[in-house]
């Protein structure tokens, strides 16, 4: 895609991205791209000049140029300015990709229903859910998560570690869902993309947002657990900040499907009236613990693999039975989540969506089950947080209670991130594993033992190298956690889930959780 500058970076986008002054902007360049990486310029491509924490952006504007950058964004004052290159300086350049970007590739969202899923866990898969409902049910639709992506020509891992990618490269990806014929996209929206700090998701016009839980988590980034709920109820206020009617953009496509907009919220969540009152749109509630709402599970029984549940509507009072072959009761709410954002962005009663229900996949690296002929049960879950793994383990110590095996869990946590999440995630699996192998997930720049010291001060009962053991290296520790397993027991990997790498200080180890586990088996003799 391209087009002149002014043909995208208007008055009112320029007042949008807090311009303050442009130098040779009497020249016109075509635009051919945009990006802020200077090693991934092209010719023609406009280069954003972003401060970071270990890189300063500005740094690299020369390097942009040579690559062929033909307008340079920036938010600090230069001390050259090259002849034939257009200079705008704004005031935050992170701030101004999302409205260049979203003139530039001609408003998408605007163009398409769009549904954005922000929680502390769930989003993943419940913007999978909500995609293959859309699918299953004769829909284009598409979708951005942390595990992969659907952009209008299939599904494709997503190779970051980014939750939410920056706003260049989500508009890029809705305008080619809509230049794929896509109608319907789902995205993933995390804090760090909700927060005005980064932009990422400014300039999307939302038509539903849902919201799975708001625990602990990120406080490094917000500060403080209040900024983090109020960073992520940006997502409800969205939904009031445009028109929702038919609305061409410059670059053509079809138009937006009329849709009311509307929130959908667990009720079962303290915070599901803060999000409710963040927006004048509807919101749906739904029930997996007995609060009042839209859509409430009764009873639920966990089977192997997959859930069997009843629910009930408030509006109607009816009764449904619901099975699903997602591994984990904890599902259930993703489910029912998932079914009345579809509901509600089609206009369909909850009972012609149900039956759909078991054809439901899986998202890999949540409650991922490795057969690899073991006489024991392997089982690798993204699960990282305090609230994650009080959801995960009650279920499965009552289904291994009355089979007498034991849970081993393998875990670490984050470098560079919240620090106070971790000895709560030594307690919590303390109290519901029986031996606890602690190793790295992304120590960072941070010292991996030290991080592993933290996490065990929450267990101080444990003794180590009889029920504890620290192992940094994470796949030595999969190895001595597969040793320790007896026939009947349960092997918990947690953390990594989907993830492609290990971030050390220096470097990012290419890493698979999944395949690593298959690997060990292997060498043990089994598959």
């Amino acid at each position: 895609m391209q087009c002149l500058l002014s043909e995208f970076f208007t008055l009112q986008v320029a007042e949008k991205t807090g311009y303050i002054r442009g130098v040779h902007r009497e020249l016109d360049p075509l635009v051919t791209g945009m990006a802020y990486d200077s090693r991934r310029i092209k010719p023609g491509n406009l280069y954003f000049a972003l401060p970071g924490l270990h890189a300063d952006g500005h740094s690299f504007i020369p390097a942009a140029i040579r690559e062929g950058a033909a307008v340079i964004i920036h938010q600090d004052e230069l001390g050259t300015y090259r002849e034939g290159v257009v200079y705008i300086r704004v005031r935050d350049s992170r701030f101004a990709m999302a409205p260049a970007a979203a003139s530039f590739y001609g408003f998408p969202s605007r163009h398409l229903a769009l549904t954005g899923v922000t929680g502390t866990e769930g989003k993943s898969t419940t913007v999978y859910l909500i995609y293959q409902l859309l699918k299953i049910a004769g829909k284009r639709a598409g979708f951005i998560s942390t595990v992969q992506y659907d952009i209008g020509a299939g599904e494709v891992k997503n190779p970051e570690h980014q939750t939410t990618p920056e706003a260049t490269a989500i508009q890029y990806f809705l305008r080619e869902m809509l230049d794929h014929g896509v109608e319907y996209a789902v995205l993933e929206a995390s804090s760090h993309g909700l927060s005005p700090r980064t932009n990422r998701l400014g300039e999307l016009a939302f038509d539903a947002g849902v919201m799975t839980n708001v625990t602990h988590e990120h406080l490094e980034f917000h500060g403080t657990w209040e900024q983090y709920r109020e960073d992520k109820a940006n997502l409800f206020r969205a939904l009031d900040r445009f028109d929702h009617c038919k609305a061409p953009g410059p670059h053509g496509g079809g138009d937006k499907k009329v849709i009311p907009s509307f929130g959908v919220v667990n009720a079962d969540d303290p915070s599901h009236a803060y999000f409710a009152a963040a927006t004048r749109s509807r919101t749906y509630t739904f029930s997996t613990r007995g609060a009042p709402a839209d859509l409430s599970l009764l009873s639920l029984t966990s089977e192997r693999p997959g859930n069997r549940y009843e629910v009930r509507t408030a509006d109607t009072g009816e009764l449904f039975l619901i099975r699903d072959r997602l591994p984990g009761a904890f599902n259930a709410g993703n489910v029912l989540g998932a079914l009345l954002t579809v509901s509600a962005l089609l206009a369909e009663p909850l009972r012609d969506l149900i039956p759909l229900v078991p054809r439901l996949k899986s998202v890999r690296g949540r409650m991922t089950a490795v057969e690899k002929g073991q006489p024991f049960e392997v089982l690798v879950d993204y699960a990282h947080t305090p609230s994650s793994f009080t959801a995960i383990f009650p279920p499965l110590r009552e289904r291994m209670k009355a089979s007498g095996g034991r849970i081993i869990c393998l875990f670490g946590s984050a470098g560079e991130r919240d620090t106070q999440k971790r000895p709560l995630q030594g307690r919590i699996a303390s109290q519901w594993s029986d031996i606890l192998v602690l190793t790295d997930e992304d120590p960072r720049k941070e010292s991996p033992l030290i991080i592993l010291e933290e996490i065990a001060a929450g267990c101080p009962e444990r003794k180590p190298g009889e029920d504890l053991f620290l192992i940094p290296d994470r796949p030595s520790a999969i190895r001595k956690a597969l040793s320790l397993a007896r026939p009947g027991d349960l092997l918990l990997l947690l953390g990594k889930g989907h993830e492609n790498s290990i971030i050390y200080a220096d470097t990012a180890m290419v890493y698979d959780e999944i395949g690593e586990a298959e690997k060990a088996l292997a060498e043990m003799g089994y598959g």
